[in-house]
């Protein structure tokens, strides 16, 4: 299906890269998705309908998305620290990414995807200071 026929037909279609468990889980690393919408909440919806996978991203309660045993960091950390709403929490060391940037830092599962994005899968994820 071409660009202006996906988007006549109201669905998005993303490149779609996973690592750690979630590609052990798929059993390939990277590949095109289509589904209808154009929303990463929506993407998500689609993807974990088709190939499950969910446990492996998503936390439904907040000790699910809390690491436990961090470093206490001197004073306050650098850089900008979000956190998605609840109901849009990723697990502890998971990640979901569109074009190389964490879904907190930009509207969380609001996010707008359009025609050849990439949305990243990772768990586990892990940032050292």
């Amino acid at each position: 299906m071409s660009a202006i026929e996906a988007e006549q037909a109201g669905t998005t279609t993303v490149t779609v890269k996973a690592t750690g468990h979630v590609r052990r889980e798929l059993g390939k690393h990277e590949f095109e998705f289509t589904f209808e919408g154009d929303t990463l909440g929506e993407f998500l919806d689609a993807f974990f309908a088709e190939y499950g996978c969910e446990e492996l991203l998503l936390a439904e309660t907040e000790d699910e998305e809390t690491a436990h045993g961090w470093a206490d960091y001197p004073g306050d950390p650098p850089g900008r620290w979000e956190r998605n709403p609840e109901g849009e929490r990723t697990r502890a060391f998971a990640r979901v990414l569109v074009n190389g940037k964490f879904n907190e830092l930009l509207d969380g599962f609001g996010t707008k995807l359009e025609n050849g994005d990439r949305v990243a899968l990772m768990y586990p994820f892990m940032f050292c200071l």
